[in-house]
C-alpha cells in the first residue's frame, strides 16, 4: 500500500482489522465499524448488521481465516470501497469450508470514523483478478 493516500491506507488497515475481528468473533470491536443499517450478503442469504452480529457471535457462521490475496479500493467523498480476493475458511454447520471470494466492502466517513455500509460475498474462481 506505498503508493496509497493515507484514507485509503486507513480504509485497508480497517478492513484487514475486520477479517480478523470476525475470526476472534470480536463483537465489541465489530459493534461500532458496522453501521446500524448496513447490509451483509451471502451465499445463502441477505442480513442486517443486528443478524451478522449474532452470526459471529454465536460462531452459526465462525470465519476462522480470510487469506487476503489482492486488495483495491476507491474513495469518493466520503464514500470508501474496498474489494479484497480471499480464500475464506469458515466453519458452518460444523464442518470447515474453504471457498474463493472477491468480498465488496462499502463504508462512509462519519465525523472521523469509518463505518461499514455492505458487506457482500461474491464466488470467484481462484484465477480471478481485480482490475486497478
Amino acid at each position: 500500500f506505498a503508493q496509497s493516500s493515507p484514507a485509503e491506507q486507513e480504509v485497508i488497515k480497517l478492513s484487514m482489522d475486520k477479517w480478523q475481528w470476525m475470526a476472534d468473533k470480536d463483537i465489541a470491536k465489530l459493534t461500532p465499524l458496522f453501521h446500524p443499517q448496513a447490509k451483509f450478503v451471502h451465499m445463502s442469504g441477505t442480513w442486517t448488521t443486528a443478524r451478522e452480529l449474532e452470526i459471529i457471535e454465536t460462531g452459526s457462521i465462525w470465519y476462522k481465516k480470510a487469506d487476503v490475496k489482492d486488495t483495491a479500493i476507491e474513495i469518493v467523498g466520503n464514500t470508501a470501497i474496498v474489494w479484497n480476493r480471499i480464500t475464506l475458511t469458515a466453519e458452518v454447520r460444523g464442518s470447515d469450508v474453504v471457498t474463493e471470494f472477491t468480498v465488496t466492502e462499502v463504508y462512509q466517513k462519519e465525523g472521523s470514523d469509518w463505518k461499514m455500509l455492505a458487506l457482500t460475498f461474491s464466488s470467484v474462481r481462484d484465477t480471478h483478478e481485480i482490475q486497478k
